[in-house]
């Protein structure tokens, strides 16, 4: 039996989907944009991957954090970013929120992303 995960620490979806799916121990975090929770918007700033990855991740923990889970139960990523140019700058966002063993991941670049966003990251953990 699915079980819906949802909590205001994060973004509400903005679409037909849930922000997390449970079944049995598994946890299917929906792909998360850098949107800021409190104001619904993008963030941007300096260097916006940097702030766009940190946004996404995050928004990936409080979901997480709301099934008693942290980065650690994390079993897979699948991370999409709109240019490969920005390929080491994630990496480097994302090596500050999963440590070894890491995760199986995933990594592509598409066109166009909601909301004009540079990076969406998604997650599947174990509880």
């Amino acid at each position: 039996m699915k079980k819906v995960i949802s909590t205001d620490l994060a973004p509400k979806a903005i679409g037909p989907y849930s922000q997390g799916i449970m079944v049995g121990d598994l946890v299917f975090v929906s792909g998360q944009i850098p949107v800021n929770p409190q104001t619904g918007e993008i963030v941007t700033g300096e260097d916006t991957i940097t702030l766009q990855t940190h946004q996404s991740l995050k928004n990936i923990k409080s979901i997480l954090e709301s099934q008693g889970l942290g980065f650690e139960n994390v079993l897979k990523t699948t991370v999409f970013i709109t240019s490969m140019d920005d390929f080491a700058k994630v990496n480097s966002v994302y090596a500050e929120y999963f440590k070894e063993p890491y995760p199986a991941r995933s990594c592509v670049q598409i066109g166009k992303l909601p909301k004009g966003a540079l990076v969406e990251i998604e997650v599947i953990a174990h509880k």
